[in-house]
């Protein structure tokens, strides 16, 4: 079998002349969604812990891990076990939230503003429309009238004003500056 030999063909046409010893056509591989002709150059896994990868384009990627199950096909019990497993590996991550390193991303909300995002179910680049109707939902759900004698909703709904408090003073100060 004869040893391949050194290119000389850099790519440039004024190396050689056209048409003169050209590399062969790079394979692309295509999309395995059917019907779909773009070049499938993201894996995915066709089922959990297995080796065998489907290939997508960008679009149907994102359709496929947006209605992907890791715990598919398992029992209640081996998914627990796995879901335990994750978050025990994942828990170094968590040390790490007291540096800030898990904020809105481009550092326009302070910790407390976050932590009331997160009291309302929120992400951090919310609009203070959503802010007021999940504020409006909370408290019309917490408000002391709505239940007398609870104790533990009073102080829920306390946490939940101070939390509007803040949310709408960091609006009224970028509204300010901006």
């Amino acid at each position: 079998m004869p040893r391949p030999g050194r290119s000389d063909d850099w790519g440039f046409p004024r190396w050689r002349s056209y048409g003169e010893k050209s590399r062969e056509a790079t394979r692309v591989r295509l999309c395995d969604r059917v019907h779909c002709s773009e070049p499938g150059d993201r894996p995915a896994p066709k089922a959990p812990n297995s080796p065998e990868r489907w290939y997508f384009c960008e679009k149907h990627a994102a359709e496929y891990n947006k209605n992907w199950n890791y715990f598919a096909g398992l029992s209640k019990e081996e998914a627990a076990r796995r879901a335990a497993e994750e978050n025990r590996d994942a828990s170094g991550f968590r040390q790490s939230a007291h540096y800030e390193w898990a904020g809105s991303g481009d550092g326009s909300r302070s910790r407390e503003e976050m932590r009331a995002l997160d009291l309302f179910d929120l992400d951090a680049h919310a609009e203070f429309d959503e802010v007021r109707r999940a504020y409006r939902a909370r408290a019309k759900a917490l408000h002391p009238d709505v239940n007398p004698g609870d104790a533990e909703a009073a102080a829920e709904f306390q946490k939940v004003q101070a939390a509007y408090d803040v949310l709408k003073v960091a609006e009224q100060r970028r509204r300010d500056l901006g």
